[in-house]
């Protein structure tokens, strides 16, 4: 028996930083994100000499150890470990022996939710070979604890539902981690015009994120007056891009965009560099109305509004910057998992 799983990335097109505690729970928070069609994988093969092997086959990364009712968090694949853990606490209470195999589309760092996503992925597989009791909600929040308070990993809540729920969802976040997902009945021509006007670029560099949002909390905590304003500004940017998707005014896009970055650098030290600066600007000279860094920021992916047929100077611009060009449609299906 083979069990499979998967689950798609995401690209956070308003209202970033706001699913980020305590701003969300003093003020409540709002994103807008929808899944493309870059996944994680999982793979779950059941084992009969009480033995559990773990291999990420992108991170090149392999461990094997008895089974046990709970692996020790050593740096070495702890994702992966802290989700067998919560697994066997919350629901077989005995251990497990399996050969785990993962693999994502998108390195760690990069700003597209990869981690989260794959956590998600991951649980997707045990439930689906355990036959657990969890629907989307379930899962989402299940990958939320497991990061974030298992794992001590710092980061916000709309990945983990963005991989679960897929499609195009507006997000509303609360107090005791209340989480509202809104799905969003876009066209589908209005979604084909988005993803050919959008540049996805990766930089080249991945960035440990822990850093800015740590800084970007502690704004919060001591109340500092400018950088919680602009995250005002990011959750109303989530507002604003909800209703230009849906009416269809896809000209308001790229400076909604660049209304969120705006905002979004001054959130925290550390969200842009000379470089993402140098970047940025040279795409809005070739053409672009808009972009902004995927994720917490400093580093990873960048995507660019290019309306009309403006994407092609954008993309010879950003090329003069190494990096990569990454070609992606939205992907409207979440987590899925299976059995063979």
């Amino acid at each position: 028996m083979i069990i499979r799983s998967k689950a798609p990335l995401r690209i956070g097109l308003a209202g970033g930083g706001s699913d980020v505690s305590p701003y969300s729970d003093q003020f409540g928070g709002a994103i807008l994100n929808a899944t493309i069609d870059l996944y994680a994988y999982a793979t779950i093969e059941p084992r009969s000499d009480d033995k559990i092997v773990m291999h990420s086959i992108d991170k090149k990364e392999r461990m094997e150890c008895k089974s046990d009712l709970s692996l020790e968090i050593d740096g070495k694949l702890d994702l992966l470990k802290g989700i067998y853990n919560r697994i066997v606490k919350d629901f077989t209470q005995k251990p497990l022996a399996f050969t785990l195999t993962t693999y994502v589309e998108a390195p760690p760092g990069s700003g597209l939710g990869s981690s989260s996503t794959l956590v998600t992925t991951i649980i997707g597989a045990f439930t689906e070979w355990l036959k657990l009791p969890l629907g989307e909600y379930d899962i989402a929040r299940l990958a939320y604890d497991i990061e974030r308070i298992d794992l001590s990993q710092a980061g916000g809540k709309q990945d983990q539902y963005a991989a679960t729920f897929g499609g195009v969802n507006y997000m509303e976040f609360y107090a005791d981690n209340k989480v509202i997902v809104n799905p969003l009945r876009i066209r589908n021509s209005i979604l084909s015009e988005i993803s050919y006007n959008t540049v996805l670029y990766f930089t080249g560099t991945s960035r440990d994120s822990s850093q800015i949002i740590a800084r970007q909390q502690n704004s919060v905590t001591h109340n500092e007056a400018e950088k919680i304003e602009a995250m005002h500004q990011i959750k109303r940017q989530a507002i604003l891009m909800k209703e230009a998707m849906l009416r269809g005014t896809l000209d308001d896009i790229g400076p909604i965009f660049d209304f969120g970055w705006q905002n979004k650098k001054r959130m925290a030290q550390g969200i842009s560099t000379d470089r993402i600066d140098e970047i940025y600007h040279a795409a809005i000279k070739a053409g672009s109305t808009g972009g902004k860094v995927s994720g917490a920021g400093g580093g990873g992916f960048m995507f660019f509004y290019c309306p009309v047929n403006t994407r092609f100077p954008v993309i010879e611009a950003l090329l003069k910057f190494g990096g990569e060009i990454k070609n992606f449609n939205f992907s409207k299906n979440g987590l899925t998992s299976w059995t063979i």
